[in-house]
């Protein structure tokens, strides 16, 4: 229990200190994530078409002293760019190890993977630790895929044309 003093206020944080935290921490997420998700950079306009929120709505949020966002508007928001995780916005751990996963589809997709599909078999989250694993493993495939890519387009067309023969 927070110890008040005789006007109410309490020795800790104040609440309105607290949504104000709590609205600027949305505020640095929606930006960061607006500008470095692997499809975008997004301008506003384009991220509350995307989402079917109005572009309005999105400024005021990334103020931080703006209008309250709804639970609907944030999950909108993340849905539109394929975060599941609906405490994206609210919880700074999620916001890590989501950007971390989105970081990883980035670095896979300058190497020209088209698509990755991950199955779990149970709901829980890849372990941070698994998922770096994971990304270190496929840059070294994708590494060693392109090097032998080099080694054979080096090989001159005559030692080709022999084992054709």
């Amino acid at each position: 229990m927070d110890s008040a003093s005789p006007s109410g206020e309490s020795a800790v944080q104040s609440t309105d200190e607290r949504i104000h935290e709590a609205k600027s921490a949305v505020a640095r997420r929606l930006r960061y994530i607006r500008q470095h998700h692997p499809e975008g950079p997004f301008t506003l306009d384009a991220l509350a078409k995307r989402a079917h929120v109005s572009k309005r709505t999105l400024v005021q949020a990334e103020s931080a002293s703006g209008s309250n966002l709804t639970i609907e508007t944030l999950v909108k928001v993340a849905s539109s760019l394929g975060i599941t995780r609906d405490a994206y916005f609210l919880d700074e751990q999620v916001f890590r190890e989501v950007n971390a996963e989105l970081d990883t589809l980035k670095e896979l997709q300058k190497q020209g993977v088209e698509s990755v599909a991950l199955r779990q078999s149970s709901p829980t989250a890849i372990p941070s630790g698994s998922l770096q694993e994971l990304t270190g493993l496929l840059k070294g495939i994708l590494d060693s895929a392109a090097k032998a890519q080099d080694t054979l387009q080096d090989i001159p067309n005559h030692q080709r044309d022999k084992t054709d023969s």
